[in-house]
């Protein structure tokens, strides 16, 4: 009489067995990296093949026994060699479903299977002994398919490679675990794309030989959801450290002094209290920890109230009267209407016009983006012009620096009255070639001019008004004079980095304006009469925008 053997597998199982030899046959490296990661530069995503070919497709199975278990693979083409301990899957189980690791039996099986090129890689089994009392983590598993991978393998490993390949990959699929498997001294990082349109590339594996924990451990911690967006939430605290360093005066302290009794009687705080925000600073990148206290980053150098570009007075300017207005976001975000007025009962340009002090503190947080002006005259030839208007041109800093680069050019600056005063010490160097033109330009701009200046001035309204503005500067434009905007520019696709993006949310809740894409300004200078000619990046993410009379075509 013959023995009559139960199957260790599921028919289920073996049909995903199946599956996944059959993509081991049909992918090779160029093809997986195509498939899974198809918005990566094609040089990146050859480099990434140099240092990590594909090696590998894993997937989880749930035998009831590990009896029999080698032959009935080997039956169906699978040969495997023996089972070790899986030391990472059995953790992720035992975390995902509550149950303690001791509790969970859990094993790694190779079966040799070629590319689609031949070349050598494998099928990775996963098995977790199933018995009756975890059935349900075998149905969840094979639904969601949390363990299936494929896996790009690293054969020369050191942090630095490991580090640029991880950066790499994040750049495009979101960190999801990983761990170090002492049995066979190997680290691996997990990445996922939830939303990958074919499952087998949902989640890649990036397996190296070796123990990195500090990079495990960033990667660990990026995976946690939770922790992002506690990070998020808690920006609020960010924008008010800040804040209250430049209240206390304590980048300036920084620069003569680091040790914290020192500097807690400079600044008149609390010497405990001090320490912990010079500590929450020090993860912010502002300030850094020396054995004697501390000192200045390049980024906290920026807080300095001296120094050239200085964004301090931005800071009080966040932290102050914007931070209040932004309080009351969802009330704009309802209504469409900018809740700065909502806060201070009028809107932001005739609230600081009526406090003198205010509006001098938001002209110099103005001048932090003053970067940005730096770069204007070496995205555009100015050499050329003998007459520079600046519409709207506050405290004249982007004017001055247009006429330290054309010594042979005249400036009119054109504001306010109030905004005229606080660009006096600006442009005393220039005064002698330099007329200040109080006026609206709504209804006329100076005649005249080669070059006319509008800087972060249309953010500040919606496109109707910013209409009536182009409209009024091409009625008194010149025929051959150019208009120069210099604004931030909204991404034309979702996906690209941008300050322009919480500036868009800025400007609705502080102004009742707006960012706009390169498209939407191209729109805008057509509907003035005005053709968009060029456009070149400056810095802070900001762009100048080159428009000229468009000419009209004949018929």
């Amino acid at each position: 009489m013959t023995a009559t053997i139960a199957p260790a597998l599921a028919p289920e199982d073996l049909d995903r067995l199946a599956a996944a030899k059959d993509l081991v046959h049909a992918s090779d490296t160029d093809s997986v990296l195509a498939a899974a990661l198809p918005s990566l530069p094609a040089a990146e995503r050859a480099a990434l093949a140099a240092h990590a070919p594909f090696s590998h497709v894993a997937l989880l199975i749930f035998p009831q026994t590990l009896d029999g278990l080698g032959e009935e693979l080997a039956r169906h083409g699978l040969e495997t060699g023996p089972m070790r301990p899986s030391v990472v899957v059995r953790e992720r189980l035992s975390r995902r479903y509550g149950v303690p690791a001791r509790d969970l039996t859990a094993g790694i099986l190779r079966a040799p299977v070629a590319d689609r090129a031949g070349r050598s890689c494998s099928l990775e089994i996963f098995v977790l002994l199933t018995p009756p009392e975890l059935i349900h983590i075998a149905a969840d598993e094979r639904r969601h398919g949390h363990e299936s991978h494929f896996a790009l393998a690293v054969p020369r490993a050191d942090p630095i490679v490991l580090t640029g390949l991880r950066a790499a990959i994040a750049g495009q699929l979101r960190p999801d675990g990983g761990g170090y498997n002492g049995h066979e001294d190997a680290t691996v990082l997990y990445f996922r794309d939830a939303h990958h349109p074919v499952p087998a590339y949902r989640r890649l594996e990036l397996l190296c030989a070796g123990e990195f924990p500090r990079l495990l451990g960033a990667h660990r911690r990026e995976s946690e959801p939770g922790t992002e967006l506690l990070e998020l939430l808690t920006g609020a605290w960010t924008t008010q450290a800040v804040a209250t360093a430049v209240e206390l005066r304590l980048p300036d302290h920084l620069t003569t002094n680091e040790d914290l009794a020192t500097l807690a009687a400079a600044t008149g705080a609390d010497r405990d209290s001090l320490a912990r925000l010079l500590q929450y600073l020090g993860t912010l990148g502002v300030v850094r920890a020396t054995a004697a206290g501390y000192v200045l980053t390049e980024v906290g150098a920026l807080l300095r109230s001296d120094v050239d570009g200085s964004m301090s007075a931005l800071a009080l300017m966040y932290g102050g009267p914007f931070y209040e207005s932004f309080a009351m976001l969802t009330e704009a975000v309802r209504t469409g209407a900018d809740s700065y007025a909502k806060v201070f009962g009028a809107h932001h340009f005739a609230h600081f016009a009526a406090n003198p002090a205010l509006a001098d503190l938001f002209h110099r947080s103005m001048a932090a983006g003053n970067a940005m002006f730096a770069e204007l005259t070496h995205a555009v030839d100015l050499s050329g012009a003998e007459v520079v208007v600046d519409v709207a041109g506050g405290s004249g800093a982007l004017l001055s620096r247009v006429l330290d680069a054309c010594p042979a050019a005249r400036g009119i600056l054109m504001d306010r009255p109030e905004a005229l005063a606080t660009a006096e010490a600006t442009l005393a160097r220039h005064a002698t070639r330099c007329t200040s033109v109080a006026g609206d330009f709504t209804e006329a701009v100076p005649g005249g001019g080669d070059v006319y200046l509008l800087s972060r001035v249309l953010h500040d309204w919606d496109d109707a008004r910013c209409l009536t503005i182009l409209r009024t500067c091409a009625a008194g434009m010149p025929a051959e004079a150019e208009l120069l905007i210099v604004e931030r520019l909204l991404p034309e696709s979702e996906g690209t980095a941008s300050l322009a993006v919480p500036w868009d949310i800025h400007m609705l809740c502080n102004v009742g304006g707006r960012e706009r894409t390169e498209s939407h300004y191209r729109a805008l200078l057509a509907g003035a009469g005005l053709e968009l000619t060029d456009v070149r990046p400056l810095a802070l993410d900001a762009h100048v925008l080159r428009a000229r009379k468009a000419v009209p075509h004949s018929r």
